[in-house]
C-alpha cells in the first residue's frame, strides 16, 4: 500500500485538512498511485470521516505518543512548517511537502521551509497550491537530510557551559 502520512503537530491547522481530504484531493492521491492516506489533525475543528473502501483507506487520528510508525510507513509526508516535524521527517528520509500556513503571523516556518527547500531536501507550498504542485513535482529529486550528529552538539555544548577545555 503507497501511503501519504499528513501531520500537523500538536496545533491545528484546518485548511490543510480539509484540503487533503476533499474529494478532488483524494482522486489525485488515488491518481498519484496512494492508496491509504492518514492524517494527524492535532486539535482541529475539520474532522474527516475514517473510510474504507477496496481502493482506497482514509485513517483520522489527533494524538499518539509518537509519529515515528506512521512515518515509517508513509510514502510521502505532508506537514505543517513546524521545525519538529519537518526534521523528525526528514531523518527518516521520507519525501516531504511543507504546507506553510498562511494565516500565521511573524512566519517563521516559512523560512525554515525556504532554507530547506533551497538546500533541496523538500517542497513546500500553501493549502491553494498543494495539490498543483503534488501534480507537478518529482520527488525523487529531493536531496537526503544528513543525518544529526548529536556527540558533535554534546561536545559544543560541554566547551561554552566549560566542562570541556
Amino acid at each position: 500500500m503507497k501511503c501519504v502520512f499528513v501531520t500537523v503537530g500538536t496545533t491545528s491547522f484546518d485548511d490543510l485538512i480539509a484540503c487533503v481530504s476533499a474529494h478532488d484531493s483524494l482522486q489525485i492521491f488515488k491518481s498519484l498511485g496512494y492508496n491509504r492516506l492518514v492524517l494527524q489533525i492535532g486539535r482541529g475543528k475539520v474532522v474527516p470521516e475514517p473510510f474504507s473502501t477496496e481502493s482506497f483507506t482514509l485513517d483520522v487520528y489527533r494524538y499518539k505518543d509518537s509519529l515515528k510508525e506512521d512515518l515509517e510507513k508513509a510514502d510521502l509526508v505532508i506537514s505543517h512548517a513546524g521545525a519538529g516535524s519537518c526534521l523528525e521527517t526528514l531523518e527518516k528520509r521520507k519525501p516531504l511537502v511543507v504546507v506553510v500556513n498562511e494565516k500565521l503571523m511573524n512566519n517563521h516556518q516559512l523560512e525554515l521551509a525556504k532554507q530547506l527547500h533551497k538546500d533541496g531536501h523538500l517542497f513546500y507550498c500553501t493549502c491553494s497550491t498543494l495539490l498543483g504542485l503534488l501534480q507537478s513535482v518529482d520527488l525523487s529529486t529531493v536531496k537526503c537530510f544528513p543525518p544529526g550528529q548529536p556527540e558533535k552538539f554534546s561536545a559544543f555544548l560541554d566547551k561554552v557551559v566549560g566542562l570541556q577545555k
